[in-house]
């Protein structure tokens, strides 16, 4: 079992111009990030617009990324679904084709209560032998999972093994860090959060941002763990309005994917209901993106 730790971008799922997935795109960008020197990626999550992917579509982009990374990096796919039983079949399909970990949230329309996500945990755990990052993330599910929930259910079956801690909430993080330790182990899902969530202990990031600056992003955590406080102060400073951007104009994936076509790399449009940036988003944008291309070049 490969290693979970450190920067791991959430990739997009590029799309032509007729909204079609974009596979050679996907390959290309996946290079990039390798060759840029991520700990690992995430595909068909948040990000990635899963919930807008068929199932051909998700089974294809899990295949193509473990394929494409060829065992450089772990890749870990989202497995989301509302319910179990899809949830498994997800989870099913990245094991057999070789992903590292699945990235499971709970069903995010039926608004199950603590006891219903406990056991939609385990039975998709249960159903596989891959590691399991969990993912609470309130803003997209409507559901802020309890940390004694999340903690439990980790106890109790081996193969829980990580959580994506989303909720914005750093007392929630340092909790499931502390007392999950030995047994659990915390990424930070919050990108303008980051730094502040390997100071109580997470251990890796799935970022937005870094789909933007990979480079950048995989040298945050690495001065961390080098207690290179003051290079990763630094970075963090610059990083932060770009994750600011992120966080806070209700289009990360539109924001990342035109980040992406600034820079030369696979992107294009997302499916609707999302609309493209306008005007002043995209101004937004590039005055951020260009500043962070001036400090990669010093």
């Amino acid at each position: 079992m490969k290693q979970l730790e450190g920067t791991f971008p959430v990739l997009i799922t590029p799309m032509t111009d007729d909204f079609e997935v974009d596979y050679e795109g996907l390959k290309k960008n996946i290079d990039h990030f390798v060759n840029e020197g991520v700990s690992g990626i995430a595909v068909n999550g948040s990000t990635g617009e899963f919930v807008s992917l068929t199932k051909e579509e998700r089974y294809k982009i899990a295949e193509i990324a473990v394929e494409q990374v060829n065992g450089d990096i772990p890749v870990i796919v989202g497995t989301a679904a509302e319910t179990t039983t899809a949830a498994i079949e997800y989870t099913k399909q990245a094991e057999a084709v070789g992903a590292d970990a699945a990235l499971l949230i709970n069903s995010y329309y039926a608004h199950p209560k603590d006891e219903e996500i406990y056991e939609h945990f385990k039975a998709v755990a249960d159903a596989v032998t891959l590691p399991i990052m969990l993912y609470n993330n309130p803003f997209t599910s409507g559901i802020n999972i309890g940390t004694e929930t999340v903690l439990n259910v980790a106890r109790k079956v081996d193969n829980i093994t990580h959580i994506k801690e989303s909720s914005g909430d750093i007392s929630k993080v340092r909790d499931i860090t502390r007392q999950g330790k030995g047994f659990l182990k915390t990424f930070c899902g919050a990108d303008n959060l980051a730094l502040e969530s390997f100071l109580v202990g997470a251990t890796g990031w799935i970022s937005v941002a870094a789909n933007i600056v990979p480079r950048l992003a995989a040298d945050l955590y690495n001065s961390v763990k080098e207690k290179n406080m003051d290079r990763a102060w630094a970075l963090y400073d610059d990083l932060l309005p770009l994750c600011n951007l992120l966080e806070g104009e209700g289009k990360p994936v539109q924001i990342v994917k035109r980040a992406m076509e600034l820079q030369g790399f696979a992107g294009g449009p997302s499916r609707k209901p999302r609309l493209p940036l306008s005007t002043e988003e995209e101004a937004k944008l590039k005055s951020v993106l260009n500043n962070l291309i001036s400090v990669q070049q010093s």
